[in-house]
């Protein structure tokens, strides 16, 4: 097996901002593993929050040396290769997974979900994020999302009762509020969250910092709507430290990983009665279409980070009247359709 990366520049269709930050753009590094004339592929994306960049990811590909591996379809051998190579790297090494992935399942001539056996269900409605913004462009946004039944609200500045009353006005969908650790009080989030509670909100993100632990646990136990751990919940072994002050856990696979890891986090999750989101980062729809094979074994998904950007190098995942539509074609459903270039 041959490995080839790629640096690549996400460019978001809008600027998005959240409750700390805002980005135009976000780094990536694109991977190809080529195999007998096949080729698979994989992406990491690469959010500041993750602490991952393009240099850090091009000094763990140099150390992995993929032409030991006779045998593509050694999926855990090659994987615990990967994994013992360094600590961290969760985005590298996810690239590395989705490319292993995607090779076998063209080798064995199966979609990813067949791959591994998980059931492929249809009715599956993702979510469409709307950031931080000025009411005009929220308009805007909503009439773009028309088709979705679920919409993604980003909170966690002064105006957030203001704007969720005029997403109200202006429809009645349900929806997910992702705070990003954007308040600080736990007495006045669990106030804002009763308020939300009769506004046609489904769930809440992270809405206190991922170091109050305790704070996040008594906002948990007192709230009417289901706490979803994001930035607090990372990888397999983070499940222990939020599962008793979290109602749930958002895997995405730049922070666990890769789809192996995933599997195992929505296994342990499930053993311990935790709800499950399937999300994403600003993501092309290499890394997106790969997360979708995931979708029938959670309770909430959010899988649109290829539809907010405006140079995906990849066909895939398709989304229509809101439902996600996962490829039939082999291994992750991927075509590659024009270069990596900005």
């Amino acid at each position: 097996m041959k490995l080839r990366y790629f640096p690549f520049t996400i460019v978001l269709k809008d600027t998005f901002t959240i409750s700390h930050s805002s980005r135009s753009t976000t780094p990536a590094m694109m991977v190809e593993i080529e195999h007998d004339g096949l080729t698979g592929y994989g992406e990491a994306s690469l959010p500041p929050y993750l602490k991952e960049n393009q240099q850090s990811v091009t000094e763990f590909f140099k150390k992995v040396d993929l032409s030991e591996f006779n045998d593509p379809l050694d999926l855990d051998i090659i994987l615990d290769y990967i994994n013992n190579l360094a600590s961290g790297n969760e985005a590298a090494k996810a690239a590395i997974d989705l490319a292993v992935h995607d090779l076998a399942g063209k080798i064995k001539n199966l979609p990813l979900n067949q791959l591994l056996n998980f059931k492929k269900s249809s009715g599956i409605y993702t979510s469409f994020t709307i950031g931080i913004s000025s009411k005009e462009k929220i308009k805007m946004k909503i009439s773009v999302a028309s088709s979705y039944k679920y919409l993604k609200i980003k909170l966690g500045s002064e105006v957030d009762k203001k704007n969720i009353e005029f997403i109200n006005s202006l429809t009645d969908k349900p929806l997910f509020v992702d705070v990003n650790q954007g308040w600080s009080d736990k007495y006045s989030a669990l106030e804002m969250i009763n308020w939300l509670a009769e506004k046609n909100v489904v769930l809440v993100e992270q809405p206190l910092s991922k170091e109050m632990i305790k704070e996040n646990g008594w906002l948990t136990e007192r709230s009417p709507l289901p706490i979803i751990a994001d930035e607090a919940i990372q990888t397999f072994d983070d499940i222990e430290l939020v599962k008793d002050f979290y109602s749930g856990i958002n895997i995405k696979l730049m922070k666990c990983g890769g789809v192996r890891q995933a599997k195992l986090m929505i296994e342990k999750a499930k053993r311990l009665n935790l709800k499950i989101m399937i999300g994403c980062m600003t993501e092309t729809s290499c890394a997106v279409t790969a997360a979708s094979h995931l979708a029938s074994l959670a309770d909430w998904i959010d899988l649109d980070g290829a539809e907010l950007i405006s140079n995906d190098p990849f066909s895939g995942m398709k989304i229509i009247e809101g439902m996600i539509q996962i490829p039939d074609s082999p291994g992750l459903g991927v075509t590659k359709i024009r270069k990596y270039q900005t």
